[in-house]
C-alpha cells in the first residue's frame, strides 16, 4: 500500500501564540509609547545615579576632611582643603600619564580629560565654589551624622560660596532646610531685628537730646522768663 501523501498537521508545542500587530495599528502605537516611556525612565535613572553618585563622592571628600577630634574648620583651613587637597587630587595621575608619554607623542585621552577637569574646577574655585559650610558649628554637627550614602540629606545643610580671588569673603548661598538650621536662622533674624530697633531708638535719642534732660536744669531759665 502506497504511503499517504497528505500533509501531517502538527500540534502546537503549547503556550500562547505570539501576537503580531500591524505597525500602523493602535495597539502597536500603544506598545511603542510604553517602550519609549520605559526607555526615558531608565535614562533618567542613569542620569540621577551619575549626578548623585558624583555628589556623594564630593560630599564624602569633605566629610573626611572634618577634624577627627571634633570642632569646625577655620576659613583658611577650608581654603587649604579645597586648594591643596581637592583640586590637587588628580596631580599624581596626570604626572604618571606625562611620564609614560614618549617625547613628541600627543597626550593620552585620560591625561587630556584629567587636565580639562582640573582646569574647570580651578576656574569654578576662582569665580566662586559652593561647599558645605564646615566653619559653621551646627552644620558640622549635622554633617557628622550623615550616613555617607544619601545625597538628599546633604541638601538640607548650610552651604557657602568661597573664591580663590577673594579668600576672605564668604557668601551664604543656602541657609539650610534642616529644622535645626531653620530655627537657628529664625533666631538670628529676630536678633538682627532687635539690634536694628535698638539702633533706631538710639538715633532718635541723639536727634532730640533736650527732651531727655531733667526739668530742674531749665528751672532758672523758666523763672527768669516768668519774672520778665
Amino acid at each position: 500500500m502506497a504511503p499517504s501523501t497528505k500533509p501531517v498537521s502538527k500540534k502546537s508545542s503549547g503556550g500562547k501564540k505570539e501576537k503580531v500587530f500591524h505597525p500602523q495599528s493602535r495597539k502597536a502605537g500603544q506598545l511603542a509609547r510604553v517602550q519609549l516611556r520605559k526607555s526615558k525612565l531608565v535614562e533618567h535613572a542613569r542620569e540621577r545615579y551619575k549626578k548623585h553618585g558624583s555628589q556623594v563622592n564630593i560630599y564624602s571628600f569633605f566629610f573626611h576632611a572634618l577634624p577627627p577630634e571634633g570642632g569646625v574648620l577655620s576659613l583658611d583651613e577650608l581654603h587649604y582643603v579645597v586648594r591643596d587637597v581637592w583640586l590637587a587630587r588628580h596631580d599624581m595621575e596626570i604626572e604618571a600619564e606625562r611620564s609614560a608619554r614618549r617625547k613628541g607623542r600627543p597626550k593620552s585621552t585620560k591625561e587630556a580629560k584629567l587636565e580639562e577637569l582640573q582646569l574647570r574646577e580651578k576656574e569654578l574655585y576662582r569665580t566662586g565654589m559652593e561647599v558645605v559650610d564646615l566653619t559653621h558649628p551646627l552644620t558640622v554637627e549635622l554633617f557628622r551624622k550623615w550616613d555617607q550614602i544619601e545625597a538628599a540629606y546633604i541638601q538640607q545643610l548650610r552651604f557657602i560660596r568661597i573664591s580663590s580671588a577673594t579668600p576672605d569673603t564668604v557668601i551664604v548661598s543656602r541657609t539650610g532646610q534642616h529644622a535645626l538650621l531653620q530655627r537657628e536662622e529664625e533666631r538670628r533674624k529676630e536678633a538682627e531685628a532687635e539690634d536694628e530697633a535698638a539702633r533706631a531708638a538710639a538715633m532718635d535719642t541723639d536727634e532730640a537730646p533736650l527732651l531727655l534732660e531733667p526739668v530742674a536744669r531749665f528751672s532758672s531759665t523758666i523763672q527768669t522768663m516768668d519774672s520778665a
